[in-house]
């Protein structure tokens, strides 16, 4: 197949790609290389791409509508997958207009290409963010989400009711992945593991909010990725028993899909960070601190709807994780 998949230079678009690619496909990658974090990052994973004929980059920005039209015409793709997005609760609070041009002006071009180039499959990437006041755990799709603590969580349930409205309207096969804290080699340097390795190993003190009363359901990128594949492979389809005298979020009487890729296993940020300490051997001085706005303290993630659909559901432990991550950053950062 030939397949978009944007935010190609990011953490979960990059690897992703070189799954598709190592199994045949053709890629086509697109990315607007934003300084949100070091582009330098992002610029040597598209060089781990770079060597396959079977893989295009294209510098472009998902907000731009010409380009996005133009791109989808002369490409004539068979599947996408959107991965591009501004990423981050903290940041929302401070720069909210990033999150209205990428994951709202961005994701409704997205949906514009698709509609109009006859894509067999749109899946996309939500957030563990929009479960946001739930406290009923393990959170699952079944729920209501309609109570979002950050303007990241609320663009990403606005992602999700834009495509089950183009599901509606167009047929268009659509399906969300609510991502739980995806960790692991080559992951993003605003996200805990990043800072938290990097912090120990210069001596300084890591931030622990909440005064580390919180628990993650940490999830391993290649198991990210697995289920990104299978999900790909299979399109969304239509829910035969919806009843929409009792609607289900996570179906429809259309083509529209939402799974939870979680890990199953909500950790204490205290035992992930004596995860880091072990693999780097090292002990981190931990400077406790109230929670954070647009901050849960615990994410769960209810996986059976995932594993019944494509027989998938996530499972690398986070000390096994965690090893790999410190592996690969003392040897990317020579330290």
């Amino acid at each position: 197949m030939k397949i978009l998949v944007t935010g190609v230079a990011g953490f979960i678009g990059s690897e992703t790609a070189l799954r598709l690619l190592a199994r045949g496909d053709e890629v086509v990658g697109i990315d607007n290389l934003n300084d949100y974090y070091e582009v330098s990052l992002k610029e040597n994973r598209l060089a781990r791409l770079s060597g396959d004929a079977a893989f295009r980059f294209i510098k472009l920005d998902v907000a731009d509508r010409a380009g996005i039209e133009k791109l989808f015409a002369d490409e004539k793709f068979d599947k996408v997958v959107h991965l591009a997005a501004q990423a981050g609760v903290r940041y929302s609070l401070q720069n909210p207009h990033a999150y209205v041009d990428s994951n709202l002006v961005g994701f409704v071009n997205i949906l514009e290409g698709c509609r109009h180039h006859q894509i067999q499959h749109l899946v996309y990437a939500s957030s563990s963010s929009v479960y946001g006041g739930n406290t009923k755990m393990p959170f699952s799709e079944h729920d209501s989400v309609d109570h979002p603590v950050s303007l990241y969580a609320a663009t990403k349930k606005a992602n999700e009711l834009m495509a089950h409205t183009y599901s509606h309207l167009y047929r268009l096969p659509t399906t969300g992945l609510r991502f739980f804290t995806v960790y692991g080699p080559w992951g993003r340097p605003d996200m805990a593991l990043f800072l938290f390795t990097k912090a120990i190993l210069e001596g300084r003190p890591i931030n622990v909010f909440n005064h580390g009363d919180m628990r993650r359901d940490f999830t391993y990128i290649d198991d990210i990725v697995e289920g990104v594949i299978r999900v790909l492979d299979r399109n969304a389809a239509v829910n035969p028993v919806y009843d929409p005298n009792s609607a289900d979020p996570a179906t429809s009487n259309a083509p529209y899909r939402v799974f939870n890729i979680g890990n199953h296993d909500p950790v204490p940020l205290l035992d992930f960070i004596a995860a880091i300490e072990k693999a780097l051997g090292l002990q981190a001085e931990k400077k406790l601190l109230p929670m954070q706005d647009g901050d849960v303290p615990a994410t769960y993630a209810d996986t059976e709807l995932l594993d019944d659909w494509v027989g998938f559901a996530p499972a690398t432990s986070v000390e096994e994780g965690v090893s790999r991550f410190v592996a690969w950053y003392r040897e990317y950062y020579s330290c």
